[in-house]
């Protein structure tokens, strides 16, 4: 198999472009670093998740998204962050790569922009740009004679393009349960919001309770009217709260044992990215349906997944007991404004901290349930249907990781028909 520089038989160009909003600029939508780092492919339905900025007509026209492309990220803190790729699925007409980010515009008479994905997403790519990145310590960064020096292995040109597609489907399929779990959570969030915001929950006649003249009384704590019946709990009475344990990180590996660790870093992709030998108790272990937050740094808050992992420290779980009228769901946007408010606080510091002294700081409304209302029951229904859809991302994502080596190896072919030898 004949290799290529990648400079030789595509074009590499380094995004200057910022995140400032300028006068005299054209304003536009910014690819950035986290959008490039957190997807395989770059499409329209994400154009308008994708922050305002500005630019300059020169920025536009050579860094304007088109299909075909790909983008990477080009430096960050750790050597593993570096390198990272996403391809331009469709083409923008006000969407561009913003900085800290790399766009490689393939000669599309050699190599394709899928094959080319794929490619930087294996072992032997990581590997690479981990060798070549420059600097130490900070921060990390590629080079553009560095990305142009990538030896890329060139097969046919009809193999690259099947190898795409095999890709592009389970990647279509992933998104697709990614947007069908958005929808699910903005459903779960407007109806917290209408049941324990505005507190028009069906009453007994299933009218909307406050609209509808439902009782209320004022409550201190909270410096505002809750309906008659209701409570308002310390958030240590009102769920199971619980810290993770402090692993050894000598006692980490990459050898899969039976306690696979939740990180930090885990809770926003809801995976484990470390196995211990360390032994531990059993209150540690999460169950499907647990509220996770971070208590350092961005404070990332999610759902947890099934039942076989392990909580690490400096991260908090948070489970409703079986026979309360409380839900995952409602502690997660309950709780979600004050680890919002703290988390932006902290911005400007080095590290932020959530401590036990801000959890205990926060509380709970306990609903009364009665015949016509009883949310934990459709809350729980609504977040099945999520975790389901997570675990088949989850799934989805790992065939298509273990694959992604037997095809870029040669291990497994591609017939015409797109199945698999």
């Amino acid at each position: 198999m004949r290799k290529y520089k990648l400079g030789d038989i595509a074009t590499v160009e380094i995004s200057g472009v910022d995140k400032k909003i300028k006068d005299g600029e054209k304003e536009i939508r910014l690819c950035n670093f986290v959008d490039v780092y957190y997807n395989w492919a770059i499409t329209t339905a994400q154009h308008d998740s994708f922050m305002l900025a500005t630019a300059r007509p020169n920025e536009i026209s050579k860094f304007k998204l088109k299909k075909g492309q790909v983008a990477l990220t080009k430096d960050s803190e750790t050597r593993d962050d570096i390198g990272i790729p996403t391809y331009i699925a469709d083409d923008f007409d006000d969407a561009i790569l913003g900085y800290h980010c790399a766009l490689v515009t393939p000669n599309k008479d050699i190599l394709d922009g899928r094959y080319l994905n794929a490619l930087l997403h294996t072992d032997y790519a990581k590997k690479y740009f981990a060798c070549n990145a420059s600097g130490s310590g900070q921060r990390y960064a590629l080079s553009v004679e560095a990305l142009n020096s990538f030896p890329v292995p060139i097969i046919p040109l009809h193999e690259q393009k099947q190898i795409g597609e095999i890709f592009s489907a389970l990647d279509k399929k992933i998104e697709l349960n990614k947007r069908i779990n958005q929808n699910l959570e903005a459903m779960a969030k407007q109806l917290y919001d209408y049941w324990f915001v505005q507190f028009d929950f069906p009453n007994e006649e299933g009218k909307p309770y406050k609209s509808s003249g439902g009782a209320m009384v004022w409550n201190e704590k909270l410096k505002r009217e809750i309906p008659q019946g209701w409570n308002i709990l310390p958030l240590f009475d009102a769920i199971s709260v619980q810290y993770g344990f402090p692993f050894a990180t000598e006692q980490f590996t990459d050898e899969i044992t039976n306690i696979p660790i939740v990180r930090i870093r885990d809770i926003l992709e809801g995976t484990t990215s470390a196995y211990s030998f360390e032994n531990t108790d059993e209150k540690y272990c999460l169950n499907e349906g647990d509220v996770l937050v971070g208590m350092d740094g961005n404070f990332h808050m999610n759902f947890w997944h099934n039942n076989i992992a392990y909580l690490n420290q400096r991260c908090v779980r948070m489970r409703p007991y079986r026979d309360s009228s409380i839900s995952s769901i409602q502690i997660y946007y309950n709780i979600q404004p004050y680890i919002k408010a703290k988390e932006q606080n902290a911005k400007g510091s080095t590290v932020g901290h959530l401590s036990d002294k801000d959890l205990k700081g926060l509380y709970l409304i306990k609903p009364a349930i009665s015949l016509s209302f009883n949310p934990r029951k459709v809350f729980d229904e609504l977040l099945a249907l999520i975790i389901e859809n997570k675990q088949q991302i989850l799934s989805l994502t790992k065939q298509r990781d273990e694959l992604l080596p037997l095809l870029m190896n040669g291990q497994v072919s591609v017939n015409s028909d797109l199945s698999l030898d």
